[in-house]
């Protein structure tokens, strides 16, 4: 199935793929970007979120998951929601919540061979943790594609979409904000980049509206900080490849 168009689906920005060229860094969400949501690998962090909370406060599954859901809402993460409100490790809370069955992500050769034609450096963006952005990596089969990790940690546990964090993000790597494009699942996760001058690329599965759980997980599909929307990301990829003569 072919990546839906930005023709198609965002009738705003940036349209024509050539808007690509001069683009030296290009950044990657890990979870449900870079692997499909599909693979439903991120229901087992849930999980163990819900776990960690409900023994850490002493409360019951229901209203575990009611904490987690207004954490992750509000503060972009359960872990900053947790840190704020209570006495927490987050390196404990990092090491549970991603102690995790990995084998449920496939390898993508078409999409590993699709980020390798990208010319400029790779990098992978994440909320969650190093160990757990490596061994998703390692599944796929990209074990070298990418210049390096930043995740929760290297953010100073400040989680996207905060602004203080891309720009942590963009000085350690030295990167041009103009220069960059990415790729995300989440919308309010391209906000700040497109803000800064980024090329913004919104990820969906097919069948969108029935594995996004949440309405606000669905808002700003259409708002002017997406530039480009698909669900085929290897595709995509390979059509920006294309586009720019890679």
């Amino acid at each position: 199935m072919h990546g839906l168009t930005a023709e198609a689906v965002a009738p705003h920005s940036q349209r024509d793929l050539t808007a690509f060229r001069g683009v030296e860094a290009w950044i990657f969400d890990l979870d449900n970007t870079l692997y499909p949501r599909s693979t439903d690998l991120f229901r087992q962090v849930d999980t163990r979120i819900r776990a960690y909370v409900a023994k850490l406060l002493q409360v019951d599954d229901a209203e575990a998951e009611r904490i987690q859901k207004n954490f992750y809402r509000e503060h972009g993460t359960t872990l900053r929601g947790l840190m704020l409100t209570h006495e927490v490790d987050p390196d404990e809370f990092l090491e549970f919540v991603h102690d995790i069955d990995h084998s449920a992500v496939r390898p993508d050769p078409a999409l590993g061979a699709a980020i390798l034609r990208l010319p400029g450096k790779k990098y992978i963006f994440t909320n969650g943790s190093r160990m757990h952005a490596e061994k998703v990596a390692e599944r796929l089969g990209f074990p070298t594609h990418f210049e390096d990790i930043f995740d929760i940690v290297a953010a100073d546990l400040v989680p996207k979409p905060e602004r203080a964090t891309y720009d942590r993000f963009v000085n350690r790597f030295g990167l041009r904000p103009d220069r960059a494009a990415m790729f995300e699942d989440l919308t309010r996760n391209l906000i700040v980049p497109k803000a800064v001058g980024m090329t913004t690329v919104l990820v969906v599965p097919p069948g969108t509206r029935e594995v996004f759980h949440e309405d606000w997980e669905m808002e700003g599909r259409n708002d002017t900080h997406v530039d480009f929307v698909t669900d085929d990301l290897a595709r995509f990829v390979d059509d920006v490849a294309d586009a720019i003569g890679a």
